[in-house]
């Protein structure tokens, strides 16, 4: 039995929950009254509280995010109902805003917002001392981290040998971009590289060879980047994979001098360029140099060996469907491993919603709170833009079919080019979902021929190539040294 449980949906299994480890990390003396439980989104709210229950805890943490809202209402909900007692405690970005708005939170005792790794613990010794706070909304300070017991410790075996090991070297960002939450933690805080140091070995000792970085600005201390990478690059092996998400306009010298060293398919990088528009990065208080960001994505595709993932948002104010096509193929040009291209999100708290008004911004009101028109962009256009997202990723992310996809982007605009196929492609099927990948490529094969008016017989040989090398994608054949993350994963947060 458990005194605590801490759990929490993750999106798939091969993510690990970093703030539940920091949370179980950081109880002190009640880390051994503590149980920890991770489920995956296909888990029925009623398995998910039986798995609780089954614990019989006097506390049960919850952490909320916003790919997760959802099934974590409908388990809070059952808890609730099923134990009334039990002691129910939110955390996490979801709740940590208009908490007034939510039904999950109207379930809850006591609701901490911001970063719990301290405010948690503190809690609990209170609740199970008898105590009470006086109220239910607590505002956790941000901790210093250096005091922060790190929870690397507690990924496991399994952990190690089938998931993603989370990991953060800082915390905060330094930039105001009103779509994002990191815009309202204006300092950027970090945790002591020696503490750090140590708890990588320890992993790397046990075989782990997946690390994602959750920092929203890896690169932004050129030195303590080097540091990092230059703890990895001494201790490489064949099949250690390393993901940062990055500030695309910041890439010294030194920083290219180390990302060279690293063999294909070690290093993925992610860039957020979100958008070239100068006017809309300006409204949005996003601060980038254009031409900087360009020269790095050029050097970074072909100086070093790292899989590059560029990020693109639909959807911001002021900017029209002529502009993001503009942007999109300026993006293109620089040659990105990987386009992703993203709706824009009014998540809770982030200050993009102060233009809901004067661009008529109209959101989903159920996460992930994606747009759904604006001033600009009508809601089928921006439904015709979900669809070229979610083909692109089929097609040309998917690295499947490497040939098709260039064909179909030769010539012109790249953007203006899929977007044909995208609306062909579901005026054919009526589905985003459920398309095989036979049926892709036979329908790729099909808009190439009928409608490019390419040649049969070369596009039947280019689309068996495309088959060839997807089948060693997938191992059906002795395969090549894979250039994209070999975790599948895309940022989670």
């Amino acid at each position: 039995m458990a005194a605590i449980v801490l759990a929490a949906y993750n999106a798939r299994y091969a993510h690990c929950s970093l703030g539940l480890r920091c949370l179980m990390a950081n109880l002190g003396e009640l880390a051994p009254r503590a149980e920890m439980l991770e489920f995956g989104l296909e888990l029925r709210a009623a398995e998910a509280a039986e798995a609780v229950l089954a614990l019989k805890p006097r506390i049960a943490g919850l952490g909320v995010y916003v790919w997760n809202a959802r099934e974590s209402a409908m388990l809070a909900a059952e808890l609730k109902r099923l134990c009334p007692e039990l002691i129910l405690v939110l955390g996490g970005p979801e709740v940590s805003y208009e908490t007034d708005a939510q039904e999950i939170c109207r379930c809850a005792d006591f609701i901490i917002t911001g970063e719990a790794d301290f405010a948690f613990a503190g809690l609990c010794r209170r609740l199970l001392a008898g105590g009470a706070p006086d109220a239910k909304l607590i505002q956790a300070p941000p901790p210093d981290l250096a005091a922060l017991e790190l929870p690397y410790g507690l990924y496991t075996g399994e952990d190690i040998a089938g998931r993603v090991i989370y990991t953060e070297a800082s915390r905060g960002c330094p930039f105001g971009c009103e779509f994002c939450l990191s815009s309202l933690d204006k300092a950027v805080r970090c945790f002591p590289l020696e503490k750090l140091f140590a708890a990588w070995e320890s992993l790397l000792a046990k075989g782990a060879l997946r690390f994602k970085f959750t920092d929203r600005t890896f690169n932004l201390d050129a030195g303590r980047a080097g540091l990092v990478l230059d703890f990895f690059l001494k201790r490489y092996r064949p099949g250690l994979f390393l993901h940062f998400e990055t500030v695309p306009d910041r890439f010294p010298e030194e920083l290219f001098g180390l990302l060279r060293k690293f063999p294909p398919g070690s290093l993925q990088l992610e860039a957020g360029v979100q958008t070239f528009n100068e006017d809309a990065a300006r409204r949005i208080n996003r601060r980038q140099d254009n031409a900087a960001v360009e020269r790095s994505l050029r050097r970074l595709r072909g100086e070093t060996g790292a899989y590059l993932h560029a990020d693109l948002i639909a959807g911001l104010p002021g900017e029209d469907l002529q502009s993001f096509a503009a942007g999109f193929d300026r993006l293109y040009t620089l040659r990105p491993h990987e386009i992703q291209l993203g709706m824009l999100k009014r998540l809770r708290g982030a200050p993009i919603s102060r233009h809901d008004g004067e661009w008529g911004m109209v959101y989903s009101p159920s996460p992930p709170y994606e747009i759904r028109q604006n001033r600009l962009l009508d809601f089928f256009t921006v439904q015709r833009l979900r669809r070229f997202a979610r083909y692109w990723d089929l097609v040309v992310n998917s690295g499947v079919f490497a040939g098709a996809a260039e064909e179909l982007c030769r010539g012109g605009s790249p953007f203006g080019a899929f977007l044909a196929f995208s609306g062909w492609l579901y005026a054919r099927t009526g589905q985003t979902h459920a398309i095989s990948r036979a049926r892709l490529r036979g329908l790729l094969a099909e808009y190439l021929v009928s409608e490019l008016k390419r040649d049969v017989k070369t596009t039947a040989v280019m689309m068996e190539r495309d088959a060839v090398n997807s089948l060693r994608r997938r191992g059906g054949l002795p395969r090549r040294q894979a250039l994209r993350n070999n975790s599948g994963e895309t940022s989670a947060g």
